[in-house]
Formats: C-alpha cells, structure tokens, sequence
C-alpha cells in the first residue's frame, strides 16, 4: 500500500512546527489561497507585509506573496534568510517596466522625482526617489517638495494618485496589472444592476471607469476597513483579485462579498498570487528554500526608497 498525501491539516501543524523550531515568520499577502493566509503570521497588504519584514527579529521570513515582495523584505533585513516557496510566483506588473525602459523616462522628464510602485524588481526602486504602495501613494507624492512627479509603472494607480493631488505635476508610465486592468466598467455595472442596494469597492489599480463608480476606493487592508463605513449594505462588490474575499469573510460573516468582474471571479485571480500551496510553504521552510537575494549594489538604493516610503503614513 502506498503512502497517503498529507492532509491540509498535517501539513499546517508541521509547517507551525518547523517555523517554531527554526524561527521563522511567514508573511502572507492577502491574494494568497485561505489555506496559506490561515498559516501565516502576519496576513496584509504590501505596506503591512513590509512594515512587519521591518520590525520582525525572526531568523527567517517565509514569504508568501510574489517575488518583489520577498526582494523588499530582502532590502529591508540584509542579515535575515528570505525564502520565496515557489520561485514562478512573479509578477507581470514588475515586469512592464525595466531599467533601461525606466532611464529612457527619466532622460525624457529629468526634472520630475521618481516615485515607484512597490511593485517593482528591487533594481527598479533603487533607480527611483522613493517607493510606495496602493495604502500610501498619495501621501506619499503629496509628501514629495517635487512639484513635477515620474510615476511608475501602474497607469491606472498613478492616473487615480494625480486625481488626487491635483497641485502636482504627475506624468504616468505606462505599465499595469493585467488582472485589475481587464476589468471593464461595463461588466462591473452589470454586476451591480444585478444586486441592488450594494456597495462597490475598489482597488486604484482597476481602470477609471471603475473607480470613478466605486464607493470607495483603496488597498486591499483599506477594504477591510472601508466595509465598516456601510452597515447598511448586506451585500459588497470587490474590484480586486478574488482571494481578498477570504479575508472579508472572516471579518464580516454577515455579509455577501461578490467580486465585481461578471465571471465569478475567474478575470480577477492573478496566477501567480495562486503558486504558493502549503506543500510548496512546508518544503520552504523543511528544506530552507528558495532563497532571495539582492546583490548590495541594488540594495542600498532600494533601502533608501523603501525606507523613505515607510516614513510616510498610509493613506487608507
């Protein structure tokens, strides 16, 4: 007879008991899959991932999330062991801008301060002034004595930033995240004829169209917040990848969450937030892999933009 599978249940006690016996911390963005948010430490957005990655005094960060997330938790603890449990978990928004795409922008607007998304490759934040994140970007430009601004590589966050801070001079590369930006206004809408009486809740990722409809619009930690201010509605559409409705859940058990592309979710779940399954978290921490590293080069300056973006406050 052959060797069972372990359970969902035997892996999550064994995965406690190897971060125990190696003094890890696991780290878990919000658009994992429940069983891998449930084992995780700290659960959040990008900002709250790093500010934990700051402060934590753990040996080793397991980082479930995509792979410019574990290289900033890398930026931020050179001393620390970073593993990334599935090395296909990258991002197709860090990949729309390179360094030679970036220089070529800066040549273009040499007057503008750089403020780069954090969802970028750590080579990218070292060539910028400063990072942020979906829960910071306004304050963070607001933040800037720069008047004229490089925003980069979201189209669709930095359009809803220069929105919002109308007294700057904002020019928008012109990257995305394929997964809020296929999202189309006219399917949102049809969503919320279908539901009466809901509450529309957006990330700046997702087109105009779709913000300019939103109740509210912010991170995806902001969303957990933001359902708070509408008792009211029984039911909540979410413009953002579909694994942030396992967190809302938890939260509020009283309400519906439907995400609002149209297609039961399906249009919005990034497959590379999807790589990481508790095998993969299990193996990463028995094995100690995959390991992230930064050659010091690019890490001093991503440091400094990281640095300077958890100095400024979040705006949601």
């Amino acid at each position: 007879m052959g060797v069972s599978a372990p359970t969902a249940s035997d892996l999550a006690s064994e995965i406690r008991r190897l971060a125990r016996e190696k003094q890890a911390v696991i780290l878990a963005h919000n658009y994992q899959i429940p069983e891998v948010q449930e084992i995780a430490d700290h659960v959040g957005d990008s900002l709250g991932l790093a500010l934990e990655a700051a402060k934590t005094d753990a040996r080793i960060i397991v980082f479930c999330g995509v792979h410019f997330m574990a290289e900033s938790a890398k930026v931020l603890n050179p001393d620390k062991k970073v593993l990334l449990p599935n090395l296909a978990a990258g991002c197709s928004l860090a990949d729309s801008i390179s360094p030679e795409s970036l220089e070529e922008w800066k040549e273009r607007y040499p007057d503008h301060a750089v403020v780069t998304y954090i969802n970028s490759t750590a080579e990218i934040k070292a060539m910028s002034d400063i990072c942020c994140t979906s829960a910071n970007a306004v304050s963070v430009v607001r933040s800037l004595p720069n008047e004229k601004v490089l925003f980069t590589p979201d189209r669709n966050l930095g359009r809803w930033v220069a929105a919002q801070v109308p007294e700057k001079q904002v020019v928008v590369y012109d990257g995305c995240c394929p997964v809020h930006d296929v999202a189309r206004g006219a399917s949102v809408r049809k969503v919320r004829e279908m539901h009466p009486g809901s509450v529309l809740i957006a990330h700046p990722e997702c087109r105009e169209d779709i913000i300019a409809m939103a109740d509210a619009v912010c991170s995806t930690t902001g969303m957990l917040k933001a359902v708070g201010q509408f008792p009211e509605a029984r039911t909540v559409l979410i413009a953002t990848e579909n694994g942030m409705i396992h967190q809302l859940k938890k939260r509020y058990p009283d309400k519906e969450f439907i995400v609002a592309d149209g297609c039961i979710g399906c249009r919005l779940n990034c497959p590379y937030m999807k790589c990481i399954s508790l095998v993969e978290v299990e193996r990463s921490l028995r094995e100690e892999v995959f390991e992230v590293t930064v050659p010091a080069s690019v890490a001093a300056g991503a440091r400094r933009a990281l640095e300077r973006m958890l100095a400024v406050p979040r705006d949601h």
